[in-house]
């Protein structure tokens, strides 16, 4: 037991802490509403408002510097026939003094303190999600739960033994159907899943469905492409709507907001997004951020950050959930992120922007039965996260970089031809029959701009994070063979990046910074500070502090650091959060591609810990 006025240590009071904050009296009603106080780190983000913060002060800006690797555990399984690498993305969830995450072909439970393995379940068949796992405490006399899935199957294990809890489903499983590979959300007794929606023809819908966490019942689905007879429906031209593709909740993670019951939903992209001639309209609810009640489902508001999607630039992430502070009132915010580049800040009560967005008008495509949406939604502030234009002064030259980069990136340019980008949301260029023309170069690329990782928020100063990349996708729609359906189809050269590879290392051809962290302050929404975040090796030094490209977030912490790994440098940092001066960093192994999460142990010290690809990293003060 951890000797703390705060401490939340019995599984009795863990739907207390997501519910209702169990620290309030340090963090006041933003806590009452968001559940952010936890010396554990009971799920994804930490708190089921996204906000990747922790109330722990131990490690500071005084001692970061001390900082040791303290315990590592491996994710791979050598031992096996075909072994696979894992790749992992994920973020372990620490509940009771006991870890849990999944391995390449495991889900794990672990010692805290020392890394030391105390289960192992096995996973047959498809493997788990490489992105984390969730806790139930149990009712009535029912055990803890750890949730996971494994492609379109949802399984329940006991807590305690890493055994199937047959109790749950049929045999401690459900069939979802239509895949998940992420991390369910559980919140009181519910459980939320979302869909990875296959990209071919294949079938399949987007829905984010509810489960019971006591027995696994379906409690109720929300239909993500409205249909027939619901609001929104209109958005989709004639039938297009029926057996549409995509606007699945994909994310890793979802939010909830627990004063209101209110779960937030990012939705993705039609399917396919490059031409969308067949599905005239906005395209509800695709490219949107829907609020419904975590209970039953219910719609409550909706906010679109695209219109008609033609870049696959969806909101990747939950929105981060924060209250601000305005003339003396509290005002019940979110921020979420999109591919395209934006942060939005809105009421999460009620959908509208809390900073001005303007339906700006944006260039039409030139494809045949395209009809590109005429305006976009843009926020006026905060300015962009991530960079949304080109022009031919961009490029990289030897004075950016070096001699070898800018000539590699010349020629590259020139084997493309005529480069085309109007600025933010630049429509695909036409090549019709097949013949040559030009080559739309978009930024953000597909990949984005902001990614999976999502905003963190510090309560103690009102600002957000946010990582963005920038590197640039290449492509153009052409006719589709005869008789396809759709008649064209968005094609591009191989590889598509706008980025070449020199040393084993991928070198984006604009000027630098090509990866971004970025602070607003959610109280004026301007941003308060913005830096690359990474270094290229092999330039000179003078020249290394490129940024780089990642897309995995940031951790708080009481004390005011942020630790963030993300970028393709291998470094894990830790920043000021005030400033954004960088006082700490190690270099690892492998990229830390995931989120960092902390804990207090119950030998009373402070970890710190970071997914590596391969190896679970963990670090304490000596």
């Amino acid at each position: 037991m951890k000797d703390l006025s705060c401490s939340l240590k019995t599984r009795a009071l863990f739907l207390s802490l997501i519910a209702l904050g169990a620290c309030s009296q340090d963090t006041g009603e933003a806590a009452e509403s968001l559940g952010t106080g936890s010396t554990d780190w009971p799920m994804y983000r930490g708190n089921v408002a996204g906000t990747g913060y922790s109330l722990l002060d131990q490690i500071n800006a005084g001692n970061v510097n001390s900082l040791a690797e303290s315990w590592r555990f491996s994710l791979r399984n050598d031992d096996a026939q075909n072994p696979r690498e894992p790749n992992s993305q994920a973020t372990p969830i620490v509940v009771d003094d006991v870890m849990y995450l999944p391995t390449v072909d495991s889900v794990v439970a672990l010692n805290p303190v020392t890394g030391e393995e105390l289960w192992r379940h096995p996973v047959p068949l498809n493997a788990p999600s490489r992105r984390g796992v969730s806790y139930w405490p149990g009712q009535g006399g029912q055990s803890a739960r750890i949730f996971y899935t494994a492609f379109d199957r949802l399984v329940a294990l006991d807590a305690e033994t890493g055994e199937l809890d047959r109790e749950f489903g049929e045999s401690g499983m459900i069939e979802l159907g239509v895949p998940y590979i992420s991390v369910p959300m559980v919140y009181e007794n519910v459980i939320i899943v979302g869909a990875n929606t296959p990209r071919g023809a294949i079938g399949g819908i987007g829905n984010a469905r509810a489960f019971s966490a006591i027995n696994g019942t379906s409690l109720w689905a929300f239909s993500s492409v409205p249909q027939a007879g619901s609001p929104g429906n209109d958005t989709w031209e004639g039938d297009s709507w029926v057996g549409a593709l995509g606007a699945n909740a994909w994310p890793f993670y979802f939010t909830i907001d627990a004063e209101r019951d209110q779960l937030y939903l990012p939705l993705a992209s039609p399917i396919p997004f490059g031409y969308g001639g067949d599905r005239a309209g906005s395209n509800l609810y695709a490219n949107s951020l829907v609020a419904v009640d975590i209970h039953s489902g219910e719609y409550a508001w909706h906010f679109q950050t695209i219109h008609h999607d033609l870049w696959d630039h969806d909101p990747p992430a939950p929105p981060a959930l924060f209250d601000i502070e305005q003339n003396g009132n509290r005002i019940p915010a979110l921020g979420v992120t999109t591919k395209s580049g934006y942060l939005y800040v809105l009421n999460r009560e009620t959908g509208e922007p809390v900073y001005a967005v303007e339906e700006r008008p944006v260039t039409q495509s030139g494809v045949p039965g395209e009809e590109t949406f005429p305006t976009q939604p843009i926020p006026i502030k905060p300015g962009p996260m991530a960079r949304v234009s080109y022009d031919s002064s961009d490029l990289v030259t030897a004075a950016d970089t070096n001699a070898q980069h800018a000539a590699a990136c010349a020629e590259l340019v020139e084997a493309v031809g005529d480069i085309y980008n109007v600025g933010a949301f630049t429509p695909w260029a036409y090549r019709p029959d097949g013949a040559g023309g030009q080559t739309t170069l978009l930024f953000p690329g597909l990949a984005g701009g902001p990614n999976w990782g999502g905003v963190a928020h510090n309560p103690n100063n009102g600002y957000v994070y946010i990582f963005a990349a920038d590197i640039g996708t290449f492509g153009w729609i052409e006719d589709a063979e005869p008789g396809s359906n759709p008649a064209y189809v968005r094609r591009g050269p191989q590889p598509a990046g706008f980025d070449v590879r020199l040393n084993g290392r991928s070198m984006p051809c604009q000027k630098p910074p090509w990866g971004k962290l970025t602070a607003v302050d959610t109280s004026t929404g301007d941003i308060a500070w913005q830096i690359p975040l990474g270094i290229t090796e092999g330039l000179t030094v003078d020249k290394q502090n490129t940024g780089r490209p990642g897309r995995a977030a940031a951790l708080i912490t009481a004390s005011n650091l942020l630790f963030i790994a993300a970028t393709d440098d291998n470094r894990f940092r830790a920043l000021d959060a005030t400033s954004g001066d960088i006082i700490w960093e190690d270099v690892m192994e492998r990229r830390g591609n995931a989120n960092p999460m902390t804990y207090l142990g119950d030998d009373g010290k402070q970890y710190l810990v970071i997914v590596a690809s391969d190896t679970l990293v963990a670090y304490s003060l000596p």
